[in-house]
Protein backbone atom coordinates (compact mmCIF):
# COMPACT_ATOMS: atom_id res chain seq x y z
CA UNK A 1 0.00 0.00 0.00
CA UNK A 2 1.41 3.29 -0.97
CA UNK A 3 1.88 6.32 1.96
CA UNK A 4 -0.71 8.93 1.16
CA UNK A 5 0.86 12.44 1.08
CA UNK A 6 -0.25 14.96 3.73
CA UNK A 7 -2.38 17.57 2.12
CA UNK A 8 -1.11 20.93 1.80
CA UNK A 9 -1.80 23.57 4.23
CA UNK A 10 -3.00 27.27 2.90
CA UNK A 11 -0.35 28.54 4.37
CA UNK A 12 2.28 26.66 3.00
CA UNK A 13 0.70 27.18 -0.60
CA UNK A 14 0.44 30.83 0.07
CA UNK A 15 4.27 31.34 1.05
CA UNK A 16 5.49 29.59 -2.09
CA UNK A 17 2.97 31.34 -4.21
CA UNK A 18 4.53 34.27 -3.10
CA UNK A 19 7.86 32.79 -3.79
CA UNK A 20 8.91 32.38 -0.24
CA UNK A 21 10.56 29.46 1.70
CA UNK A 22 9.06 27.51 3.66
CA UNK A 23 10.30 27.64 7.17
CA UNK A 24 8.63 26.70 10.45
CA UNK A 25 8.57 30.71 11.85
CA UNK A 26 7.09 31.47 8.89
CA UNK A 27 4.16 29.29 9.01
CA UNK A 28 4.12 29.93 12.70
CA UNK A 29 3.73 33.91 12.32
CA UNK A 30 1.55 33.29 9.29
CA UNK A 31 -1.30 31.34 11.18
CA UNK A 32 -1.25 33.60 14.34
CA UNK A 33 -1.85 36.29 11.97
CA UNK A 34 -4.85 34.37 9.88
CA UNK A 35 -6.40 32.93 13.28
CA UNK A 36 -6.12 36.19 15.05
CA UNK A 37 -7.54 39.74 14.77
CA UNK A 38 -5.25 43.23 14.15
CA UNK A 39 -2.25 41.27 16.49
CA UNK A 40 0.47 43.60 17.95
CA UNK A 41 3.85 42.11 17.75
CA UNK A 42 4.27 40.76 21.25
CA UNK A 43 0.76 38.65 20.87
CA UNK A 44 1.92 37.29 17.50
CA UNK A 45 5.23 36.45 18.87
CA UNK A 46 3.39 34.49 21.85
CA UNK A 47 1.21 32.04 19.33
CA UNK A 48 4.39 31.58 17.39
CA UNK A 49 6.48 30.40 20.59
CA UNK A 50 3.32 28.34 21.71
CA UNK A 51 3.91 26.61 18.15
CA UNK A 52 7.46 26.39 18.09
CA UNK A 53 9.09 26.62 21.38
CA UNK A 54 11.82 29.45 21.37
CA UNK A 55 12.26 32.12 18.72
CA UNK A 56 13.68 35.43 19.17
CA UNK A 57 11.37 38.74 18.72
CA UNK A 58 13.58 39.72 15.62
CA UNK A 59 12.98 36.56 13.87
CA UNK A 60 9.35 37.60 14.51
CA UNK A 61 9.64 41.24 12.39
CA UNK A 62 12.03 39.34 10.23
CA UNK A 63 9.09 37.31 9.34
CA UNK A 64 6.33 40.32 9.39
CA UNK A 65 8.50 42.28 7.23
CA UNK A 66 8.69 39.58 4.61
CA UNK A 67 5.04 38.48 4.33
CA UNK A 68 4.06 41.77 4.33
CA UNK A 69 6.10 42.69 1.52
CA UNK A 70 4.74 39.52 -0.12
CA UNK A 71 1.10 40.84 0.02
CA UNK A 72 0.47 37.98 2.77
CA UNK A 73 -0.64 40.51 5.62
CA UNK A 74 -0.93 43.93 6.13
CA UNK A 75 0.68 46.08 8.75
CA UNK A 76 -1.45 48.82 10.47
CA UNK A 77 0.50 51.77 12.20
CA UNK A 78 -1.69 53.69 13.70
CA UNK A 79 -0.41 56.80 15.32
CA UNK A 80 0.18 56.45 19.04
CA UNK A 81 -0.93 52.37 19.30
CA UNK A 82 1.30 49.66 18.26
CA UNK A 83 1.76 48.21 14.98
CA UNK A 84 -0.36 45.53 14.19
CA UNK A 85 -0.77 43.14 11.47
CA UNK A 86 -3.63 41.65 9.74
CA UNK A 87 -4.57 38.57 7.01
CA UNK A 88 -7.26 40.74 5.34
CA UNK A 89 -5.34 42.14 1.94
CA UNK A 90 -5.98 42.49 -1.67
CA UNK A 91 -8.84 45.37 -0.57
CA UNK A 92 -9.13 48.98 0.46
CA UNK A 93 -10.98 48.86 3.42
CA UNK A 94 -10.29 50.65 6.79
CA UNK A 95 -10.21 50.51 10.53
CA UNK A 96 -11.97 52.06 13.43
CA UNK A 97 -10.02 52.84 16.55
CA UNK A 98 -11.70 53.02 20.05
CA UNK A 99 -9.63 55.64 21.87
CA UNK A 100 -10.19 54.01 25.13
CA UNK A 101 -9.70 50.42 24.89
CA UNK A 102 -7.79 50.63 21.67
CA UNK A 103 -10.50 48.09 20.11
CA UNK A 104 -9.68 47.64 16.36
CA UNK A 105 -12.20 46.70 13.95
CA UNK A 106 -12.18 46.90 10.31
CA UNK A 107 -14.71 49.00 7.81
CA UNK A 108 -14.88 48.51 4.74
CA UNK A 109 -14.61 51.99 2.11
CA UNK A 110 -17.57 53.93 2.67
CA UNK A 111 -17.84 55.84 -0.74
CA UNK A 112 -17.16 54.75 -4.51
CA UNK A 113 -14.35 52.36 -5.72
CA UNK A 114 -10.94 52.28 -4.16
CA UNK A 115 -8.50 54.08 -3.25
CA UNK A 116 -12.03 55.74 -1.83
CA UNK A 117 -10.75 59.37 -1.60
CA UNK A 118 -9.72 61.51 -4.30
CA UNK A 119 -6.98 64.54 -3.09
CA UNK A 120 -7.27 67.77 -4.64
CA UNK A 121 -3.96 66.65 -6.57
CA UNK A 122 -2.46 63.88 -6.71
CA UNK A 123 0.83 66.26 -8.13
CA UNK A 124 1.52 63.29 -10.62
CA UNK A 125 1.47 60.12 -8.58
CA UNK A 126 -1.24 57.13 -9.31
CA UNK A 127 -2.79 56.82 -6.34
CA UNK A 128 -4.21 52.88 -5.47
CA UNK A 129 -4.66 53.30 -2.16
CA UNK A 130 -6.32 55.37 0.50
CA UNK A 131 -5.26 54.25 4.46
CA UNK A 132 -8.17 55.87 6.61
CA UNK A 133 -8.61 55.18 10.46
CA UNK A 134 -11.52 56.33 11.85
CA UNK A 135 -11.31 57.30 16.10
CA UNK A 136 -13.73 57.17 18.22
CA UNK A 137 -15.22 55.07 21.56
CA UNK A 138 -16.64 51.77 20.49
CA UNK A 139 -19.91 50.68 21.89
CA UNK A 140 -18.64 48.92 25.31
CA UNK A 141 -16.80 52.16 25.87
CA UNK A 142 -19.47 54.97 25.50
CA UNK A 143 -20.83 56.37 28.45
CA UNK A 144 -24.48 55.23 28.83
CA UNK A 145 -26.89 57.71 28.62
CA UNK A 146 -27.91 57.94 32.46
CA UNK A 147 -24.03 57.91 32.93
CA UNK A 148 -23.96 61.26 31.31
CA UNK A 149 -26.85 62.18 33.44
CA UNK A 150 -25.40 61.94 36.45
CA UNK A 151 -21.86 63.37 35.80
CA UNK A 152 -23.66 66.36 34.38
Amino acid sequence: MAAVAPLESPDLSDLRAAGLRVTAPRLAVLAAVREGSHLAVDEIAGHARDRLGAVSTQAIYDVLHALTKAGLVRRIDPPGSPVRFESRVGDNHHHLICRACDALVDVDCSVGDAPCLEPSSALGYTIDEAEIIYWGLCPACQPTTEKRVNTS
